[in-house]
């Protein structure tokens, strides 16, 4: 038996990095899976992005686990289509009882500064703002409680001397995702919902070329502070994070809200 036997999990950026592995982990653990991702480039990126069959690979392997899921391509920066998507899960699946607002962009593509601003905030912050809103009414109407987890980064809790439009847009979201989760556990307490955030270093996942800080600091050599951990390694798994988010969202964790879970090697501490 799995610890989240009998539970949906609603993903969104579910189709490769640290999505597919969340919805991997959760599916080890017996939840099914409402899996969302955009799987298009958006002009503020400079990495390519996800694809349909980025999307179709994670639905093969969730289901390779023995657990179902229903997988669709919607823009957490549209909330119309965010909602459809969940509602189609919950049609298939009966309910969400978890939530992972993990969608996320980093900046660097091709785009004025007005673009980047706008895209990375719209992503990282507004798209979890529109995860937890077309979620959260479900959740407390059934009134079982529930659990949700907002990606925030080390980034989210650090102010690097930074003057880049793209990477500031990222920093300003990601303290703002924190604001968001402590707002919402307070708010969502009372319905026994509980509501967190993990904050990861560089994580290996396309987004940061693979953990090649190298690579990440020859386009953003502003960043070469606050990269570097206080254990020896350069970046973390997405597993990692999934196997904190695992642990969140479970009933060992059933009274712990409104705070944020460092999986960082040490990088916020030596600060």
């Amino acid at each position: 038996m799995g610890k989240l036997d009998g539970k949906v999990a609603f993903i969104t950026g579910a189709a490769r990095g640290q999505g597919r592995s969340h919805a991997t982990r959760l599916a080890e653990e017996g939840a099914d899976i409402i899996a969302v991702d955009v799987c298009k480039q958006l002009k503020a990126v400079r990495y390519p992005m996800s694809t349909a069959e980025d999307l179709a690979q994670t639905v093969k392997e969730v289901e390779a686990l023995g657990r179902r899921i229903v997988a669709r391509e919607a823009d957490v920066r549209d909330a119309s289509a965010l909602q459809v998507a969940l509602d189609d899960g919950i049609r298939e699946l009966g309910r969400v009882d978890i939530v992972l607002a993990n969608a996320g962009i980093g900046p660097g593509g091709d785009a004025t500064d007005d673009e980047q601003w706008n895209e990375v905030v719209d992503v990282n912050l507004k798209g979890v703002w529109n995860t937890g809103r077309v979620a959260i009414p479900s959740m407390i109407e059934r009134g079982e409680g529930g659990a949700i987890v907002l990606t925030s980064s080390t980034g989210g809790l650090i102010g690097p001397g930074i003057g880049y439009p793209g990477t500031l847009a990222y920093i300003a979201a990601k303290h703002g995702v924190i604001g968001l989760m402590r707002s919402w556990a307070n708010y969502l307490a009372p319905h026994s919902i509980r509501v967190n955030s993990v904050a990861p270093t560089t994580v290996r996942t396309p987004m940061a070329g693979g953990g090649n800080v190298k690579a990440i600091l020859e386009h953003s050599p502003e960043l070469a502070g606050s990269l570097l951990n206080a254990m020896p390694v350069e970046a973390v798994d997405a597993i990692d994070i999934s196997n904190a988010i695992a642990w969140l969202v479970s009933d060992e964790a059933r009274y712990v809200t409104g705070t944020v879970v460092p999986v960082d090697a040490g990088n916020v501490n030596r600060r």
